[in-house]
């Protein structure tokens, strides 16, 4: 999953929305923004699953049904729920609708070329969404700086290790999907940080190993075999919350959590909580709903006959080595001494975070 890197050039760019569940079909948008929107096109969005991320259940699907309504775009917006050959009967029947935009999160790099090129070959404008399709050729792509994600991981997790005084600790990883390039991106960017640590001996290189569709079940099984052939980790840079979770799970039952520092990413609400109780280390906060409406801010644009002026960022294919158009946004670590500012952002409520398990967490941790 090291393969692959791409050269990067990003500005940010920022609006509004709020958040749901996601995983049904969506037709949102009615034109009641005053005048016909009979010139305007329709906008078909493809999200992934359910599984990999909470994320996908809880915030993109509302703000990007909120962002197109208060455009007055129709979108349909609907969820692959991880079955690649859904995805492109999806696809298939946005395509035949007459969609002028398409919007994709892959499930891997061949399902989302051959559906974009589908798309292409229908005249239909193409935005990948999160994940970048190799070779894929959308015109247009939006998502975080990645690699800036899985650096924050990396220095999150050498910082745990230092509070711990631990010397020379091995720190195992739980990468993500090897089908998905910001996996890719992630490790790019923590082994930048890691990497030299092992090369000075200041860390202790331990296993480390992708979980395929980052499957958080099999994230657990694969971390207790980690285990059980190394009693001696000490940290465990897991590239999101789910997978941090899925350790966690594993540490608890050796009586391990709190004591060996677990990183993570989404700032899920169960990745927070971990966070809160002393069991997770950190996580990276990506404000979905930037991304959400830096996306669909492309794609109204294009619906409405307009030329999109916001991606003014680049990416290289690292296949093909052709440059993509780009929104890239600023990730942001979150720590117990900073998780008030999710909750502050809207991100996630206090009631949900703050259940009766974790209420004298949170008023530590100043949420009130």
């Amino acid at each position: 999953m090291r393969k692959g890197l791409f050269a990067l050039a990003a500005v940010g760019l920022l609006a509004t929305g709020s958040m749901a569940a996601c995983g049904k079909k969506d037709d949102s948008g009615s034109g009641s923004n005053g005048g016909s929107t009979a010139s305007v096109g329709k906008v078909g969005v493809i999200l992934p699953d359910t599984k990999s991320s909470a994320r996908w259940a809880t915030a993109d699907q509302k703000y990007l049904t909120d962002a197109f309504k208060a455009a007055g775009v129709q979108a349909d917006i609907q969820n692959a729920q991880g079955d690649k050959t859904q995805f492109q009967t999806i696809a298939d029947g946005m395509i035949s609708s007459g969609v002028k935009v398409l919007m994709i999160v892959n499930l891997d790099s061949g399902t989302g070329k051959a559906v974009l090129d589908k798309a292409k070959a229908a005249g239909i404008a193409t935005i990948d969404y999160d994940r970048l399709t190799l070779n894929g050729g959308a015109d247009f792509y939006v998502s975080f700086d990645n690699v800036k994600v899985g650096e924050l991981q990396g220095q999150g997790l050498v910082d745990c290790l230092k509070a711990k005084n631990y010397t020379k600790p091995v720190v195992a990883e739980l990468n993500g999907s090897p089908t998905d390039n910001n996996a890719t991106l992630f490790a790019q960017g923590y082994d930048s940080v890691l990497n030299p640590l092992y090369a000075d001996g200041t860390l202790t290189k331990g296993p480390n190993h992708p979980v395929p569709d980052w499957d958080n079940a099999q994230a657990g099984t694969i971390f207790e075999q980690m285990l059980t052939e190394n009693k001696n980790i000490k940290g465990v840079l897991a590239a999101n919350d789910g997978l941090g979770n899925a350790a966690i799970s594993v540490l608890k039952k050796n009586k391990l959590n709190g004591q060996v520092p677990v990183t993570g990413q989404d700032a899920t609400v169960q990745g927070l909580q971990n966070i809160l109780a002393g069991d997770q280390c950190m996580t990276v906060y990506k404000a979905i709903k930037q991304e959400a409406d830096a996306a669909s801010a492309l794609a109204i644009a294009i619906a409405k006959g307009q030329k999109p002026t916001t991606a003014t960022g680049s990416v290289t294919d690292p296949e093909s080595k052709k440059t993509v158009a780009a929104v890239l946004l600023t990730p942001k670590s979150i720590t117990k001494a900073n998780v008030k500012d999710v909750v502050d952002d809207g991100f996630v409520t206090k009631d949900e975070l703050c259940t009766a398990d974790y209420a004298k967490a949170c008023a530590a941790a100043g949420i009130s």
